[in-house]
């Protein structure tokens, strides 16, 4: 003999209750519409105007590339370090310094990366950045 109160549910919950993720979809509207009302404010503005002078464009950038087997390339075109000895002196010697992007090849050697280096400051190139992959 079994003994038994209450009632035979053994068929468990059948339908997922959704009240409680309504409410939170409710408040995060909520929320969502109070922030973008402050992000961007409705107030309409007149700026004034200024003769202040426009700055000047960044500066050029150069692409210095060094290859597993020491081959130098400015931009895609492949140089002898002769040619990109020339190719730093004439961009040294323009108004505007431009940026020379180092980019070596984790297998280079440091002594090709020096040599780039070294030419770029004799040539009056100080703003050099190396690239590298995130």
């Amino acid at each position: 003999m079994a003994f038994q109160l209450g009632e035979d549910n053994d068929a468990g919950m059948n339908e997922m209750n959704l009240i409680p993720l309504i409410d939170i979809m409710l408040v995060l509207m909520i929320i969502f519409l109070v922030t973008a009302t402050v992000a961007n404010p409705s107030i309409p503005l007149t700026l004034p105007q200024t003769t202040a002078e426009i700055v000047d464009l960044p500066p050029e950038q150069i692409q210095v590339s060094i290859n597993a087997n020491g081959d130098v390339a400015w931009d895609d075109q492949v140089v002898t370090l002769a040619e990109l000895e020339q190719r730093l002196t004439d961009a040294g010697q323009a108004e505007r310094q431009p940026t020379v992007i180092l980019k070596a090849d984790k297998e280079a050697r440091y002594d090709m990366v020096a040599q780039v280096m070294s030419r770029a400051s004799r040539a009056g190139l100080t703003d050099i950045a190396f690239a590298t992959d995130n």
